[in-house]
């Protein structure tokens, strides 16, 4: 685990970004939040990209900025990968990712870089068949990953992604995810990932910080960020959720549905392809979760869990709510209306039933639990 410590501020046009924190880095880390909050210019700070930026910053005990002080991007050994993969097209995948290979064997700051061999680039993000092609035959996702492979034999001690995902299509990101995923565990290298996806969070970070405005708004494990109800405005009503880590106990091939585990209450999804006894992280929105006071009966949905209301946001002026439901174990979020909570006297300690379609659950985009 590295520690990377900001204290910055930095202006650009009328958009002021403040930032100050102490983040622990392990595995990846999201930077999260709507087109403009400042994601990009606080991944451009720490790369020492945006030279008007006032204040500290130190990574794993070295001051890359203080006053007096500003260490170049090429000496502070991280890697960024950008929107767009920003290949050399008159060469081959090979020559793209040889150059970088050569490059960063001959830097003057080898002690600060990581060992990441070039069979071990290659192999874990499937590049061998691509090596003798020319970048202009790639599809999207090929050149994104072409891209992070060149990245990473600049041999980074930090990996910087700049909405890598931002101009792939669905089926592209889905191909891609499980890549990135194994990265800081094949390569034991912390990665700050920007995003405006909060699948993408689901997916793939342990923990995450919320920009919005220029400002800091939250930052913690993803699980406790995404259950807080007041940062809707930030994270969006309508892909709002929580996560929940949950334990394989079964598969059903007839009906084609996997079983999971709770802390003692079942679940069902569709058939993913996971061994008994894995641990899944579930991405569950709060749109897709409803509430009852008595035990339902006759209903085509297959997850009841029950639980005990902890909190009620009302939307003045609006029709919909959000309550925030302890199951045991972890919370859910259900976003219901006005004059369901008036119906069904809802309140802090109210006993309820949640449910859960099956097929709320995305088994492809399904996020292995991080260990």
């Amino acid at each position: 685990m590295s520690e990377l410590k900001i204290d910055i501020a930095v202006t650009l046009g009328e958009f002021n970004l403040q930032f100050r924190d102490e983040l622990r880095l392990e595995g990846i880390t999201a930077l999260f939040g709507a087109s403009g909050s400042g994601k990009t210019t606080l991944l451009r700070c720490i790369a020492g990209l945006e030279g008007s930026t006032d204040g500290s910053i130190e990574y794993a005990g070295e001051v890359w900025q203080a006053p007096g002080r500003f260490v170049p991007t090429e000496r502070r050994g991280v890697g960024y990968v950008f929107q767009d993969a920003r290949l050399f097209s008159h060469l081959s995948v090979e020559g793209n990712l040889r150059f970088a290979d050569k490059r960063s064997r001959a830097a003057t700051q080898a002690e600060s870089r990581s060992a990441i061999g070039f069979s071990e680039v290659v192999d874990a993000l499937d590049l061998e068949p691509l090596l003798s092609r020319r970048v202009a035959a790639l599809s999207g996702g090929e050149r994104q990953r072409v891209a992070i492979g060149r990245t990473l034999l600049a041999r980074p001690r930090l990996l910087l992604m700049d909405e890598p995902l931002a101009a792939l299509d669905l089926k592209r990101k889905a191909g891609i995810l499980p890549y990135i995923e194994r990265l800081p565990g094949a390569f034991n290298i912390p990665i700050l990932y920007v995003t405006h996806a909060l699948e993408e969070v689901a997916r793939l970070a342990r923990s995450m910080v919320v920009l919005d405005g220029g400002t800091k708004q939250s930052a913690g494990p993803v699980e406790e960020v995404f259950e807080r109800l007041d940062l809707h405005e930030v994270t969006g009503r309508f892909e709002a959720g929580v996560l929940l880590t949950a334990r394989v106990v079964a598969h059903d091939a007839h009906f084609q549905l996997t079983t999971l585990d709770h802390h003692g209450q079942i679940i069902t999804m569709p058939l993913a392809p996971t061994e008994v006894g894995e641990q899944l992280r579930l991405r569950v929105r709060a749109r897709d979760v409803a509430l009852a006071t008595t035990r339902p009966e006759g209903l085509s949905v297959r997850n009841i869990v029950e639980g005990v209301v902890e909190q009620i946001v009302e939307e003045p002026r609006a029709a919909f709510a959000e309550a925030l439901v302890d199951i045991g174990g972890a919370r859910l979020r259900a976003r219901i209306t006005r004059a369901a909570v008036a119906d069904l006297r809802l309140r802090e300690g109210t006993p309820v039933f949640a449910l859960i379609k099956s097929i709320a659950f995305d088994r492809r985009a399904l996020p292995r639990r991080s260990d």
